[in-house]
């Protein structure tokens, strides 16, 4: 589900990360990470982004006008190179002080609930010390899933993660309004800057 269009505040909130790992999958919502992308380069110019989507992301968003916008070369697509020259897990666990995962989708939340770790970046998500901020993106429906409940609770006794709920917004396929919207940029990375405060002052 989403609103028609994405809101973006006259002032940005504050956010003092310095290496943002932001991580789109496969939703709807990824249409709008090249205008997403291009708010964060203008906002925090002092924070060094890197991108990575997921395959299925490529269906609303693509690499080359997400590079367009984000101004650092094409994305990372998360899956495993044929030939790795390193152990790429281990650099994006231990890269970034801050983590965003936006939009998710309800396929997502459940593989990284479950501790899968079948490519590089959620490997990386399920061992790094980084706050991590999860916005799902949910069909008609989807937030009363006993299952999909589950996983949010599991995903919430983690110390370093946060889930925000998905708001109202009308569906795209169906234009039915109801939850499931993922949670609106800038409030994504108000919620990562308290938890990585809390978890900077917490050490």
């Amino acid at each position: 589900m989403n609103e028609p269009q994405p809101f973006i505040p006259a002032e940005p909130p504050a956010f003092h990360a310095k290496r943002l790992l932001y991580l789109a999958t496969g939703g709807v919502q990824t249409m709008f990470l090249p205008m997403w992308l291009k708010w964060l380069r203008t906002s925090y110019p002092g924070t060094e982004l890197r991108y990575v989507i997921t395959p299925s992301a490529r269906r609303f968003a693509t690499p080359t006008a997400i590079a367009a916008t984000a101004g650092a070369g094409l994305p990372m697509v998360d899956a495993w190179p044929d030939e790795p020259d390193g152990a790429l897990h281990v650099e994006l666990a231990s890269w970034p002080d801050a983590v965003l995962v936006h939009p998710a989708t309800m396929h997502f939340v459940a593989r990284f609930s479950l501790g899968l770790a079948d490519t590089p970046t959620l490997l990386a998500l399920q061992c790094t010390r980084a706050p991590i901020v999860v916005c799902p993106a949910l069909p008609p429906n989807g937030h009363s899933n006993p299952a999909y409940r589950r996983h949010i609770v599991e995903l919430s006794e983690r110390d370093n993660v946060t889930v925000l709920p998905p708001i109202r917004g009308a569906s795209m396929s169906s234009g039915e309004v109801g939850i499931g919207t993922a949670a609106l940029l800038p409030h994504a990375i108000s919620a990562l800057e308290d938890l990585r405060s809390w978890t900077e002052s917490a050490a």
